[in-house]
Formats: C-alpha cells, sequence, structure tokens
C-alpha cells in the first residue's frame, strides 16, 4: 500500500459506553451538550430517568464514538443508576465546586462505581461550574492548569470578610482524584472551558485491548454484549444521528421537581 493510500485510509472506529453521574444540578446535562453540539441553556430542564446522546472524539490513530447516557440527578432515580453504568468502560462523576455537598455525592458514586461497575472502568472526576468562581482569590491553592492569572493577586479578589463562591478547593479534589486513581479537571459547561478535554483524555485512558472488543461495531450482526443490546434497544426508537436524545422515564414526569437551573 502506497503513503497515500495509508493516509486515506479510515481510521479505526470504536465505541465506548460512558455513564455521567452526580447530584442534581451540577451541570451534566449541560456539559454532554457543550461537548455533542457545542451550545450552553442556562435554564435547562432537570433531566428525567436519563438520556441519550452519541458525539465522536477523533485520535491520531482511532475514532472513538461515545455512547453518552446521561443520568438524572434526583435522588428518586439513583436506583436506575445500576442499569446505566453495567458494562460502562467508562464514567464522568461530576460536582459543582461552588456546592461541597455535591462533592460528597461524587465520592458517593465514585464508592458505588468501584464496587459494582466493570472492572477497569475509567472513571473522571469533574468539578464543573469553574467560570463561577473565576476571579476569586485562591491564596495558597495551586491553580488549575491553563487557568493561570487566576491565583493570588487576580484581578477581582474576594473582599476581606467577604464569603467565597468555592466550597470545594481545586487541591482537595484533585488530592482526593489521585487517591482514589481517578482522571480530574475542573470545566466550565456554560464557556467550554476543559470540556472537551475530558473526553478526549478519557479516549486516550481506555485500553486498546478493551476498545477492540465486543462493542466495535455493536450495530452489526454479533452483537451480543449487554451494552450493545441495550444500544440497539434504544436506536430502534430514536433517530440515530450524533445527537440524538431519548427520554427514558417519561412516566417519571409526573412527579417532576422543580428543580433550578442545572447549568
Amino acid at each position: 500500500m502506497t503513503d497515500s493510500a495509508q493516509a486515506s485510509a479510515p481510521k479505526p472506529s470504536s465505541s465506548v459506553k460512558l455513564v455521567l453521574l452526580g447530584e442534581a444540578a451540577v451541570g451534566k446535562s449541560s456539559l454532554v451538550l457543550r461537548f455533542v453540539s457545542n451550545d450552553f441553556h442556562p435554564n435547562k430542564e432537570p433531566t428525567i430517568g436519563a438520556a441519550f446522546l452519541t458525539q465522536k472524539t477523533h485520535l491520531p490513530t482511532r475514532t472513538i464514538k461515545f455512547e453518552i447516557w446521561d443520568t438524572a440527578g434526583q435522588e428518586r432515580f439513583a436506583s436506575l443508576a445500576p442499569m446505566y453504568y453495567r458494562n460502562a468502560q467508562a464514567a464522568l462523576v461530576v460536582y459543582d465546586v461552588t456546592k461541597k455537598s455535591s462533592l460528597q455525592k461524587a465520592r458517593h458514586w465514585v464508592a458505588e462505581l468501584q464496587r459494582q461497575a466493570s472492572p477497569g472502568i475509567c472513571v473522571a472526576l469533574v468539578g464543573n461550574k469553574r467560570d463561577v468562581v473565576e476571579g476569586e482569590d485562591e491564596q495558597g491553592e495551586e491553580a488549575p492548569p491553563g487557568a493561570e492569572g487566576e491565583g493570588e493577586g487576580a484581578e477581582g479578589e474576594v473582599e476581606a470578610g467577604q464569603e467565597k463562591l468555592r466550597q470545594v478547593s481545586f487541591r482537595e479534589a484533585q488530592v482526593y482524584a489521585d487517591e482514589e486513581g481517578l482522571l480530574f479537571f475542573e470545566t466550565s459547561a456554560k464557556t467550554g472551558f476543559h470540556v472537551n478535554e475530558v473526553f478526549t483524555a478519557i479516549a486516550n485512558a481506555i485500553p486498546e485491548a478493551s476498545l477492540k472488543g465486543g462493542r466495535q461495531g455493536a450495530t452489526g450482526a454479533g452483537a451480543g454484549s449487554a451494552g450493545a443490546g441495550t444500544q440497539a434497544a434504544i436506536m430502534a426508537g430514536a433517530n440515530a444521528n450524533e445527537s440524538s436524545r431519548v427520554n427514558l422515564n417519561a412516566k417519571a414526569a409526573e412527579g417532576g421537581e422543580g428543580q433550578g437551573c442545572a447549568c
């Protein structure tokens, strides 16, 4: 094969099942919307049950098609989570940097994944709503990568006696992620800060041997894995374009909670 033919040959493509977990209103759906459509809705409605979307990430040697399960954060849907993270190869566990309790909930989800999810699942801890705390003086804190100039002496320092919006420090979450062997990013679904980087890091972190498993070509004959079966059932009733979205629990809407902005 000539060099030109090799250059034009299509790259191998693999499907990766990814689930988002986290407390309600931390911005899970907004992160996915930013990744899939490069869009942001400031008053996004809470997810009911779960939503399904797909998007591709192009690596130098391979294309990864993420099959994304965006789960509802309300407590009444928590028992459904195992249905979505079963056979998942990756998970984003999201918390809100302005809400301390959301990190505790994230720790709960990480522990549950470690106990019950597939062995070797790639987990990323994601602190969302970074845009809300930009400009705050984080004396003694290590600034997130790509956020130079936002530490000590940055414009817009918090005045003495004024309560900071940030309730989870970058360092606290980083130490926890290191202890648990997690990828870690702070993001802003509103501005797009580090959103694509999260998915690229996950795509690179999943072992190639795992990518060559039964999920590749899941829509073809012989795709017998549980994850592929779930995907086939979803796609049978939905438009299978790159940003398809499915409401999996419409019947739960009758008790829909009046959550605030989930951005």
